[in-house]
């Protein structure tokens, strides 16, 4: 909801300090990051957005939480050194097939792309709910449909697949080199067709505990080579 024009104040620090509370206070509550527009509309008329956020992050630099830039816009985070101390309290276990994996994987580098084009590239069909949980995690949304023949539809990811994997754009993809560097795109010898389609069934019944850590290993970023 839009604020109403504040009262008139008697010194210019007052402004200051009002605005940078009312801009932390929308910052902690809001579930996803906010843009800049988001946040002229819900500060009070005249606020300057900008160097607001650049006193804010200032101000939260070096703590346990910190204002940070993710998915075109700004939240709060926790501090990264502080991962390890957190890991206890924030480890949550997930139900990922890794054909879900590997087709995120390919929409994020090949975006936009269709099923079919998934299907090519992993040279294993879909099974039909593989879509359909990377759309239910927001991590994924239609857009568009290519000029073909029966006018597939495309998919590519979505700020909150940005904000979750913690990239302020896609430009923040891991590129083929630093993947080679990192050893992540070492295959697998004589895996036919078969053991694909096993091995996927298999993953399906089990938990992943971090996806993020699934999303860069192995098979998953070995597509990123292979556009």
């Amino acid at each position: 909801m839009k604020l109403e024009p504040r009262a008139p104040e008697t010194a210019t620090s007052e402004l200051l300090s009002y605005d940078l509370r009312v801009l932390e206070a929308q910052l902690f509550a809001a579930a996803t990051p906010l843009t800049e527009i988001d946040l002229i509309a819900r500060l009070p008329p005249g606020a300057d957005v900008k160097a607001l956020l650049a006193e804010l992050s200032a101000l939260y630099q070096g703590r346990g939480v910190e204002l940070v830039q993710l998915a075109g816009g700004w939240a709060f985070r926790t501090a990264p050194d502080l991962a390890t101390a957190l890991r206890v309290t924030l480890d949550v276990s997930r139900k990922l097939s890794r054909a879900a994996v590997e087709a995120l994987a390919i929409i994020a580098y090949h975006q936009p792309v269709t099923r079919g084009e998934i299907e090519e590239i992993r040279g294993v069909q879909l099974s039909r709910g593989t879509l359909d949980i990377l759309l239910e995690s927001g991590w994924i949304k239609p857009k568009g449909r290519r000029r073909t023949p029966g006018r597939p539809v495309t998919w590519v990811t979505t700020p909150g697949f940005l904000d979750h994997f913690g990239l302020t754009s896609l430009d923040d993809l891991p590129g083929v080199e630093e993947l080679k560097a990192a050893g992540l795109l070492e295959r697998r010898s004589g895996i036919t067709l078969a053991m694909r389609e096993e091995e996927a069934d298999a993953a399906a019944e089990a938990e992943i505990d971090d996806p993020v850590e699934t999303l860069l290993s192995g098979d998953a970023l070995d597509l990123a080579d292979e556009s």
